[in-house]
């Protein structure tokens, strides 16, 4: 091969041992590894790969743990090492830089990500609430009663006010369902409450992520890098961890099966990878290993980072083809028995110690081992990694400012929207709006003008707390505004309480008034309130037997 040496046909260059290591593009999707030590070179491997990629038009994922892959978007500088390496592997340095998309959990330091708590999904939302076994079927609960209700899991205040639906509900729903412990509904409550302190309730909204947003070519046919701004989302682990791997699994389940293709439709590298699998039941570990194994057909090739090869699961390390080890220290015998591990994952090549040479290995040099065009993989060799050609490092405030006024879904992302679902639905059940609105008992009295049942409405507002305050200019309650808290318990307990109440006092007044009448019109006589007509046969005075409401619900989605 003659000239430029990163200009090789679906190919990327990786570097070069006693030849040029490659990373053949039609084998991208078979997914990859780059492992070891902080300060070896894991973060300009990973930059040299996504720009190999981005080059050839594939569209990269990324997240930015300590921000320094964002100055991807900027034209590199000709730094001594880089244009010295860029000469020994054959090729003169050359600045580039590449179109970037920034996104940011948090809305700070790029656009928005908002995923529904439906989208989300039990399984994935238990393991972000660290729930126990009962906890879990709790949260699973939940989601079954929010689909059959037909009410809307959009964000965090949805998932409160369903668990203390439940929670008030707990006695007609365990036939159904098995038992409800208040302890569990308290332990989640107490979960989201941190999860709300580390600021999540900001992920869980509208307008959700479009994926097909990260699949997008700029105008030159590059593919878009998009970085996620993970510095802020780093302190809450547990939620980047779950974030990546609901990507993951919406990737895989709304692309369509493609087969082998000349390149893949989209790659992601995913930094910090052990935060994926610490601590991870094994049906979450079952559908982590799944969704590698078969994403590829997607078109989608995933490359995870992290320090050991031991932080990745054997049946998903065995999944990773394409790898590239830096430098491990040994100073532990826990130390010396990982970089045998390490050692033992590649395909040997005689005459190299590959133990020897993990610890021996410098800054910008490591083992590689690629797929061939035919899935197998090389003989591992040890190179000199290829220089980026983007600005290696951070972006200034100014200069990112200025690249996201540039993006075209900046009008996207950036204005939450806050429509009707799961809370509303229940604040306004809580306050009489729906639920009474079609209650045999309302109807009945509304408008009767009858002495019994005001008495009666009287003694129950008494006993629910005191009737509501009247507006004499409309005629209508006047309601005092209260916390999401208050309302959804207060006006439950009062309504409740109103309703024993009424009945009470009705009760009483057709005993005594009764007694007094002796049945008959008298002086009182029917027009003044009394009751002329005996319930229908077969009709329930019971408000509690009247039917739900359905005004209003829309289908889960």
């Amino acid at each position: 091969m003659s000239g430029d040496p990163r200009t090789e046909p679906g190919k990327i260059l990786v570097g070069k041992s006693d030849k040029y290591e490659y990373l053949t593009l039609s084998v991208g999707n078979r997914h990859g590894l780059i492992t070891g030590a902080t300060g070896t070179g894991k973060t300009v491997t990973l930059q040299t790969l996504a720009e190999g990629f981005a080059s050839n038009g594939v569209p990269v994922f990324a997240a930015d743990i300590k921000g320094d892959l964002s100055g991807i978007c900027m034209p590199g500088d000709a730094k001594p090492p880089f244009v010295k390496r860029a000469q020994e592997l054959g090729f003169e340095y050359q600045a580039d830089e590449f179109s970037v998309t920034f996104w940011d959990l948090f809305g700070q330091a790029g656009h928005p990500i908002r995923a529904t708590v439906s989208e989300m999904g039990p399984l994935l939302m238990s393991r972000l609430l660290q729930c126990t076994d009962a906890q879990e079927g709790i949260i699973n609960i939940v989601f079954r009663v929010a689909d059959e209700k037909g009410w809307l899991l959009l964000d965090l205040k949805d998932l409160k006010a369903l668990l203390q639906y439940v929670a008030d509900n707990a006695a007609d729903l365990k036939v159904k369902y098995g038992n409800i412990v208040p302890s569990s509904i308290g332990a989640i409550q107490r979960q989201l409450l941190v999860l709300e302190n580390q600021g999540a309730e900001k992920f869980f909204g509208e307008p959700a992520l479009d994926l097909n947003d990260f699949i997008q070519t700029d105008k030159e046919r590059r593919g878009v890098i998009n970085i996620l701004s993970a510095q802020k989302l780093m302190e809450s682990p547990r939620l980047y961890a779950t974030f990546l791997l609901w990507m993951l699994s919406e990737l895989f389940e709304k692309l369509p099966e493609v087969g082998d293709l000349p390149k893949p439709k989209l790659v992601f590298f995913f930094d910090e990878a052990h935060l994926l699998f610490d601590d991870a039941p094994k049906a979450l570990l079952d559908a982590i290993e799944r969704v590698v194994r078969l994403i590829r057909s997607k078109g989608v090739g995933v490359y995870f980072v992290t320090q050991n090869p031991l932080d990745i699961p054997d049946n998903v390390l065995g999944q990773l083809g394409n790898r590239v080890q830096h430098a491990l220290r040994a100073f532990t015998p826990r130390d010396q028995r990982a970089v045998r591990a390490a050692a033992e994952t590649f395909r040997q090549t005689p005459g190299l110690d590959t133990v020897k040479a993990i610890m021996e290995l410098k800054v910008g040099e490591a083992l590689v081992s690629m797929l061939d065009e035919k899935g197998m993989p090389s003989m591992v060799s040890r190179a000199f990694i290829a220089p980026p050609s983007a600005r290696v490092g951070t972006v200034t405030p100014e200069e990112l400012k200025g690249v996201m006024a540039k993006d075209p879904i900046k009008d996207k992302y950036d204005t939450a929207i806050d429509r009707e679902s799961a809370f509303e639905i229940l604040a306004k059940r809580a306050n009489g709006q729906m639920e009474d609105a079609d209650s045999p008992e309302v109807e009945a009295g509304a408008g009767s003008g009858g002495i019994l049942s005001e008495i009666g409405n009287a003694i129950g507002g008494a006993l629910g707390g005191g009737a509501p305050k009247i507006n004499p200019k409309t005629g209508k309650p006047m309601r005092t505004p209260k916390t999401t808290t208050q309302v959804i318990v207060q006006s439950a307990i009062q309504s409740a309480s109103r309703t024993i109440g009424s009945q009470i006092g009705r009760a009483i007044l057709r005993n005594v008034l009764g007694g007094i009448l002796g049945g008959k019109g008298g002086r009182f006589g029917i027009a003044d309130g009394l009751p002329s007509n005996p319930p229908a046969a077969g009709a329930s005075e019971n408000p509690l037997d009247r039917p739900d409401d359905k005004a209003g619900r829309r289908p889960n989605s």
